[in-house]
């Protein structure tokens, strides 16, 4: 992996089919889906990919089997986020040996811990990893912000390579950029909530890891590719169109859950994958299915003729 990663790196969703069982032939559709949307790369058991949720022996499978399908298209990062140090040690050198590029750690998420307690954690954590390490900052899940001053001392260690802020906080994000022009420009800053995915690019930042991107990949790449490019205003119009995609989906829920949820029901309208969420959580309810359903043909319809996305609307056309 050559730095700094850029453009759209999608978390994707894990397709399963029951408690502690991938759904192959529909992970193996999504991989591929995904990857013909001209992505940058591919994030695995993240947040959205429900990775804390899924036992050690099916996040070793997910690495295995994305490693082993990709065969180095894009690089490939995954998540060792966990309570247990060595546990997330160990998750990365499964990642290693399986050819994955990089890993990606969020501060453990328990007992909240504090800034000179997660530097010392991450000074110890680096020189068992086998592989870059990419820092999260994800406060609304783990508690606790990777501040400034922990990010300016990450900075010091070459096998820190970026970060990816799901933290929503434009000035946070900006203070970020700040540092890295300044301190490691080869660092990639990306960013997480897809609404703000236009905002942080013109921030500094290098892109987005963007959970809709699982659905629509090719939206959210041009997205990126309009403002390289200069064209602000067709920026600005696909990035109405991401938002669109987060009113009509991700809201649909009263919980947390509902942005996977939603994407993942999404998905297995379109004939991708299964839509099973992994325990405590559950698939949407029929009425939810109803909405899902009416609105993503609608949306499909819309990103189809702003960006030429083929979106399978024979896939659309059943009853949900």
């Amino acid at each position: 992996m050559k730095p700094p990663l850029s453009g759209i790196i999608p978390p994707m969703v894990t397709p399963l089919r029951g408690r502690d069982e991938l759904d192959v032939p529909g992970f193996e559709r999504l991989i591929e889906h995904i990857l013909a949307g001209g992505v940058s790369g591919l994030f695995i058991l993240g947040t959205t990919g429900e990775g804390p949720s899924l036992s050690y022996r099916l996040r070793r499978e997910v690495i295995k089997r994305t490693c082993r399908q990709v065969k180095g298209r894009v690089p490939v990062l995954a998540g060792i986020t966990d309570t247990a140090f060595v546990e997330s040690v160990n998750v990365a050198k499964a990642a290693a040996e399986a050819g994955a590029d990089a890993v990606v750690v969020a501060p453990p998420y328990y007992l909240p811990e504090g800034q000179p307690e997660l530097q010392e954690y991450l000074d110890h954590l680096v020189p068992e990893l086998p592989l870059p390490l990419f820092l999260y900052n994800m406060p609304a899940l783990t508690k606790v912000h990777i501040e400034a001053d922990t990010i300016r001392r990450a900075m010091d260690n070459p096998r820190i390579i970026g970060l990816k802020d799901s933290s929503g906080d434009l000035t946070y994000f900006k203070t970020a950029a700040d540092l890295i022009k300044q301190y490691r420009p080869d660092w990639p800053l990306l960013v997480g909530p897809e609404e703000k995915l236009l905002a942080t690019l013109q921030l500094g930042g290098n892109g987005g890891v963007s959970g809709g991107a699982n659905l629509f990949p090719k939206l959210y790449v041009k997205v990126v590719e309009a403002y390289r490019a200069g064209d602000l205003a067709r920026a600005e119009a696909l990035q109405q169109q991401i938002q669109r995609v987060s009113d009509s989906l991700y809201r649909i829920g009263r919980h947390s859950s509902s942005i996977i949820k939603g994407i993942k029901c999404a998905l297995s309208f379109l004939g991708v994958c299964n839509d099973f969420m992994a325990e405590p959580f559950h698939r949407f309810r029929d009425e939810q299915r109803v909405l899902v359903h009416q609105r993503l043909r609608e949306l499909s319809a819309e990103v189809e003729r702003i960006c030429g996305e083929n979106i399978k609307p024979a896939a659309l056309s059943a009853n949900p």
